[in-house]
């Protein structure tokens, strides 16, 4: 394109708007590549543009979660711990929580139980600041063995330790299964969390599965426990059991590929869960909050099924966070951003549809 003549005047608008021109031709060049098959619009909300304006940064209403506030209803689930890498990872992750206001799962901090070689990997609320949740995590086989060896108490310990908030149990009985040196379980995992609720009463318990989902039955039963929150952790995102044969040899992989397609999707766990909710007024429900987890791809997601929920939600993300917090604190830093402000912009235009 030619360079405009030095003694050539500028046209009013172009003062007034000095991008106007090479948008306009950027719109020209794009049009048809912007494009939209009509058959693959989103068909789970209105979009309501009249009714507000663009929504101004930090919009999104505070989110009560036991007993601290979120600022964004968006929490990074419970990923890594006990590597050289996760450090990193973790320290990344912790500074995204403390700027943004969101709460944070741990990863499995077993190896905090038999000493505290790999602390510093866990020891992030020097990062978090005190303001936001933060919560240990131990899976349903180490606390069978704690509670077999009398050491409950020291779940406590370790939360204490941390300055974490409470404990999320990871339920995995499939991938301990497919883990070529998994544990087997000698407890219905229900009756390891009642125990904990009961050995540890005050101590805030947060249950999840890692990323089968679960049924009516399994979240019933739940649901009438007193959870600060059940985290779905739905088939559709990181499967664990497909990682673990990944690790196995080939004929086991043949073997039980069709386990990894066994689960519940993110959707039909919340609504099993209104489901459950609504019957006899839902007054069996004990349990506070709902972490929807699990095949989450973007903020739409996230909005449309917090929104659908019966319960008080937020949702969780767990390999999005992963791949940015890897990299340096900026592209993290600008990945959580794009996601709040689509979590705002979605609260100000979308609506569900019934």
């Amino acid at each position: 394109m030619s360079e405009r003549p030095t003694n050539t005047k500028l046209s009013a608008e172009e003062i007034a708007d000095p991008t106007a021109a090479s948008r306009k031709e950027d719109h020209i060049e794009l049009a048809f590549r912007s494009q939209v098959d009509g058959m693959r619009l989103d068909h789970r909300f209105f979009y309501e543009p009249l009714l507000a304006p663009h929504p101004l940064p930090g919009s999104l209403p505070p989110i009560k979660f036991g007993d601290k506030n979120m600022r964004a209803p968006l929490w990074v689930s419970s990923m890594t711990g006990g590597t050289e890498k996760a450090y990193v990872i973790n320290q990344n992750l912790a500074q995204a929580c403390a700027e943004f206001g969101l709460g944070m799962g741990l990863g499995s901090c077993r190896p905090l139980l038999y000493g505290q070689d790999r602390l510093r990997d866990f020891d992030i609320r020097p990062v978090t600041g005190d303001e936001v949740p933060l919560f240990a995590n131990l899976g349903v086989a180490q606390i069978e063995d704690l509670i077999d060896a009398d050491r409950l108490p020291e779940i406590r310990q370790m939360v204490d330790l941390l300055r974490a908030d409470g404990l999320i149990i990871h339920v995995n009985p499939l991938q301990e299964w497919l883990q070529p040196e998994g544990d087997r379980f000698r407890m219905a995992p229900i009756e390891v969390i009642r125990a904990v609720l009961s050995g540890l009463p005050g101590l805030p318990v947060i249950v999840k599965e890692v990323g089968q989902g679960m049924g009516p039955d399994s979240l019933r039963a739940l649901l009438q426990l007193p959870l600060l929150a059940l985290d779905t952790a739905a088939n559709g995102g990181t499967n664990f059991s497909k990682l673990e044969l990944y690790r196995s040899d080939e004929l086991s992989r043949r073997a039980f590929e069709p386990v990894t397609l066994l689960g519940h999707a993110a959707l039909e766990m919340v609504n099993t869960v209104n489901d459950i909710a609504a019957e006899g007024d839902g007054a069996q429900v004990q349990c506070a909050n709902l972490i929807i987890s699990g095949g989450l791809q973007n903020f739409l997601d996230g909005y449309y099924l917090t929104e659908r929920a019966a319960l008080p939600a937020i949702y969780g993300q767990a390999s999005a966070f992963l791949r940015y917090a890897r990299e340096d604190y900026a592209t993290l830093k600008r990945y959580v951003l794009t996601q709040i402000r689509g979590l705002e912009l979605a609260r100000a235009y979308l609506r569900l549809r019934p």
